[in-house]
């Protein structure tokens, strides 16, 4: 059986912001991750979330970093612009500036730190969606948003005409069998659970590992979905080393992410903005190691 439609495609990455050495966004940065992404496995990219290190960025410069993508990507890949926050209005804002610049969707975390509860979030979703008519993805990650999307919460939101795919990164894929009862469209958030979404009927992933391996993780989702399930398992498994040294260091994301594309030469500096700090020389081996081992160095 095929794997469920992926109104957004089957891999996305959700991309760095590239940095100049003083902090300045680098839209030549920009653009050269997102061509690279594209070039090799995804099908779009998710823009200024935690992996863009989004909590970081103004609205100007989100605009920026949008424009440097489209730019970059024009018809070629789906753009998702994150407009998630813990500010309502700054969301709504986020979201009509993407509207604007023309992306194809956007992605909405659930409000970090503030812990609004079931209703704050149906009212932080409901606002945000009514804000434009683009399609909705929601972002279910409590790890770093203190709380997960209730049943309720994800029961109303369905209802919202707009609000069609959810990321999901809590770490149990067997919710993805309620999610798509409720029409929800399901996109593995976590690289390590991409074959346990996969099972359970999720259509796809936003990856972070896909910045160094996007075309082998692109190959296990078309395995799986031509029913060569062993073949997927035997491709992701060669992949561990990579998914490993990208999610297992205490600030992974951006960090990785950065250096990955430094030691794939796409990128010149690494530069991450603070509280986040660049990856230590341990850890750069350990990452340089892993992509070798997985014959991506």
């Amino acid at each position: 059986m095929s794997l469920p439609a992926a109104p957004h495609g089957r891999v996305l990455t959700a991309m760095v912001t590239p940095f100049d050495p003083d902090g300045r966004v680098d839209p030549d940065g920009v653009g050269r991750v997102a061509s690279y992404l594209l070039d090799h496995g995804n099908d779009g990219v998710v823009v200024s979330g935690t992996t863009g290190e989004s909590p970081t960025t103004t609205v100007a410069e989100d605009g920026e970093i949008l424009r440097a993508v489209k730019d970059a990507v024009g018809d070629r890949g789906t753009v998702v612009a994150g407009v998630g926050t813990n500010s309502t209005s700054h969301s709504v804002e986020l979201a009509v500036q993407a509207e604007k610049i023309g992306v194809d969707a956007v992605l909405l975390v659930a409000p970090y730190y503030s812990k609004p509860g079931a209703a704050g979030l149906l009212h932080h979703f409901t606002e945000v969606a009514r804000a434009t008519d683009l399609p909705v993805m929601l972002y279910d990650v409590p790890g770093r948003t203190g709380q997960a999307i209730p049943a309720e919460t994800y029961e109303a939101a369905a209802r919202l005409e707009t609000v069609t795919s959810v990321k999901h990164a809590t770490g149990d894929p067997l919710a993805t069998v309620a999610l798509r009862q409720l029409g929800y469209s399901v996109y593995s958030g976590d690289d390590g659970l991409l074959l346990g979404y996969l099972a359970h009927g999720g259509c796809g992933i936003v990856s972070v590992a896909a910045h160094a391996a996007g075309e082998r993780i692109r190959r296990v989702v078309e395995q799986f979905d031509a029913g060569d399930h062993a073949g997927a398992l035997e491709t992701f498994t060669g992949l561990l080393p990579v998914v490993e040294a990208v999610m297992g260091v205490p600030n992974y994301g951006a960090t990785t992410a950065k250096a990955a594309m430094e030691l794939l030469g796409v990128l010149t500096h690494r530069t991450v903005r603070g509280p986040l700090v660049p990856l230590d020389d341990t850890e750069l081996a350990a990452l340089r190691a892993a992509l070798e081992k997985a014959g991506l160095l």
